[in-house]
């Protein structure tokens, strides 16, 4: 979705929509548009549309009020990019193909219109690539946002804003790709691809870098499928710093379980348990399109689960590149296997202060938080505070769950330094304190597992059904308001 900016006396389009604040319709409306307003019961709340047909310069205008909710809302940016989002998803498929939103008398400012826009743009985004019969009245026609006299510096907001945008719509497309197409060597080099130019660093570690580096945990996953594992690493310095901060995402590109089958009812599912990955390739996209003024060094773990006769079997015993040693429990909970070693080797590489890993780790989060929030657990409480802040913030919330030594030692082996998975109940918990025992001494580590909330069966504010890109905002905000500050 294209955006442009025009002024108040530029031709616009035959659509355009003028934002209302709740219980404030415009006294420059129509009678006819103002009673037919109120007849829908149209108060201007955040999100709800009205449409009107007026006469106007050129021919009939297709008048579209958008509410923007009231201006002293808690959640006043929320409502603004619920806004431009509402116009985009009742137009998208329209027949027009311009949309002018008038910012006239709006009373924004240049940051609370980026807001509006920054809505418009990500409701845009679908993924039809394999669609090929859709009809002409199901395809989305509408491909540009004309913003009118916008607040003066919203085309800077913007250009941050936009950078963001580009950013989550890679992750969605990376987890919306089936994993016939979307593999550890392809995530890779469409990572690459997306990242040439931007003065992002890349390095790609192979089978044989990962052998000889003792990633026994990695691999073990990897061992059943014909698709090679691949670390990669993107890194963007955009400041000089004592030590980077480091993002590590779960890159399964497919999940079967492994031995440990899962069911077949809903495995096709699996194709976004790299859901974690996808999300720290789009923030590096955004971090480097917006040039962000952080050291930020991206790391997806990149495997494909199968079973296979060379896969990993229940009962086997792994040496993880740290050195401790895992009995394999359940080839299912492969994603905390992958990301371990991930975790070894950043820590080991670039010594960052911080480390945040993203991943859909456990079922058990579903069940506890379901698709509202993601879960974060981490040993350092101001870090705890920091996400939480930028959580609400970005609209990617987290709750915090406890860790702690009654909880850790339910994954003690018999045979082997851990297991890799604990009873039945505390699940989420339990697979944090795996990976806790992987953090070295004085770094701030926080683990989200995001299994709730990085695709979604309908329509959320600023998504279509389907990925959602949960993370990238997340991870954004947390770079501006930490990193940058």
């Amino acid at each position: 979705m294209k955006v442009v900016f025009r002024t108040a006396d530029a031709p616009l389009p035959r659509l355009v929509a003028r934002l209302v604040a709740q219980d404030a319709l415009p006294a420059d409306l129509d009678a006819v548009v103002r009673e037919g307003a109120a007849a829908a019961r149209f108060t201007g709340k955040a999100g709800q549309t009205f449409e009107a047909f007026v006469a106007g310069e050129g021919g009939v205008k297709r008048l579209a009020l958008t509410g923007i909710g009231k201006s002293d809302a808690e959640e006043r940016t929320a409502n603004l990019e619920k806004a431009g989002a509402a116009l985009t998803a009742k137009y998208l498929t329209s027949g027009e193909s311009a949309l002018a939103i008038d910012f006239t008398g709006s009373g924004l400012t240049g940051a609370q219109a980026a807001s509006v826009l920054f809505g418009a743009r990500l409701r845009g985004w679908r993924h039809d690539v394999y669609r090929t019969k859709l009809t002409d009245e199901q395809k989305p026609s509408l491909t540009e946002i004309v913003a009118v006299a916008a607040p003066e510096g919203t085309a800077a907001a913007w250009e941050i804003e936009s950078a963001l945008a580009e950013g989550i719509e890679f992750t969605r497309e990376l987890v919306a790709e089936p994993a016939n197409v979307i593999y550890p060597e392809s995530f890779v080099e469409r990572a690459k691809a997306r990242l040439e130019g931007t003065g992002v660093e890349v390095l790609v570690l192979g089978l044989k870098e990962m052998t000889d580096l003792g990633m026994g945990a990695l691999l073990g996953v990897a061992q059943g499928s014909v698709r090679e594992p691949k670390l990669l690493a993107m890194r963007w310095k955009g400041a000089t710093v004592d030590k980077p901060t480091a993002f590590v995402g779960k890159g399964v590109t497919f999940d079967t379980g492994g031995i440990s089958i899962k069911p077949a009812a809903g495995m096709e599912d699996m194709k976004w348990d790299m859901g974690g990955a996808g999300a720290v390739a789009g923030t590096m996209l955004a971090l480097a399109k917006r040039k962000a003024k952080a050291d930020v060094i991206g790391v997806c773990g990149l495997v494909e689960n199968m079973p296979d006769g060379n896969a990993q079997r229940p009962g086997d015993v792994v040496t993880s590149m740290s050195g401790q040693t895992v009995e394999v429990i359940n080839t299912d909970a492969e994603g905390r296997l992958v990301l371990c070693d991930a975790l070894t080797w950043v820590q080991k590489e670039y010594a960052p202060a911080t480390v945040i890993d993203l991943a859909t780790l456990t079922g058990a989060i579903i069940v506890s938080l379901g698709n509202e929030y993601g879960g974060m657990f981490t040993n350092d409480d101001a870090l705890a505070a920091k996400l939480d802040a930028a959580g609400k913030t970005s609209g990617d919330r987290l709750w915090r769950f406890p860790l702690g030594p009654a909880y850790d030692k339910l994954i003690d082996s018999p045979i082997a330094d851990m297991k890799n998975v604990g009873p039945r109940y505390g699940g989420s918990i339990t697979a944090a304190q795996f990976l806790q025992r992987y953090i070295d001494k004085g770094v701030a580590w926080a683990h989200l597992d995001i299994a709730g909330m990085v695709w979604a069966d309908k329509p959320g504010q600023t998504w279509d059904k389907g990925a959602t890109g949960y993370g990238v905002r997340l991870l954004d905000q947390y770079v501006r308001t930490v990193l940058e500050a």
